[in-house]
């Protein structure tokens, strides 16, 4: 029998454990998310709360209703979004007052039209569902729209991409297939070694 090389081994075998310790990670993370999703849901149903001021990046409030009195608008900004009939278009969002402080404000879905052009709005109340934001962490989605524009798409927990089950089966393959790979590789050695 011939000999197995120790060092080689030693790597493959270690990014091996190394593959699967990512995948049970993975697999930790998707039962985490499954629980965040269903705290989610669970919110809508939950009594409405003030607009957070500052929110906290960890434990944001999505999905429970509030509302926010814009003082003025600030800035807008138009990201692709949809409206109630699944319609594709631009949401137009509005960076709004709320103090007479130098605070960061609100970010506040007003609506939805086919066009980017910043719609004519200069505030007030809004009530709404505060839903995910990429750059300020929270935003509040009218539940009326404002300035003349459509109702947006309320945001929706399927929105929420959940693909730590999909990584996880991905890690455990990379291992087995590299785990295959090298004993394969090793029976080749041996044939060509045996034969010369």
């Amino acid at each position: 029998m011939k000999r197995i090389p120790v060092f080689v081994t030693a790597v493959v075998l270690a990014a091996v454990a190394t593959m699967i310790g990512l995948g049970i990670w993975q697999l930790q993370r998707a039962e985490w998310k499954n629980q965040l999703l269903t705290t989610y849901e669970t919110a809508r149903d939950k009594p409405a709360i003030s607009y957070p001021a500052v929110p906290v990046e960890g434990d944001p409030p999505y999905f429970r209703r509030s509302s926010v009195n814009c003082l003025e608008v600030l800035d807008w900004r138009s990201v692709s979004g949809r409206n109630v009939k699944g319609v594709s278009g631009w949401a137009h969002i509005a960076h709004c007052k709320t103090s007479g402080g130098e605070g960061p404000g609100a970010q506040i879905v007003a609506g939805w039209s086919r066009s980017a052009e910043n719609p004519e709005w200069s505030g007030g109340i809004v009530d709404g569902v505060i839903a995910p934001d990429r750059l300020h962490i929270v935003r509040l989605v009218a539940s009326e729209p404002v300035a003349g524009l459509e109702k947006s798409q309320p945001p929706a927990t399927d929105d929420i991409p959940n693909n730590h089950m999909a990584y996880a089966v991905q890690w455990f393959l990379f291992a087995g297939i590299a785990l295959i790979i090298y004993i394969l590789a090793l029976r080749l050695r041996n044939r060509t070694d045996s034969e010369a």
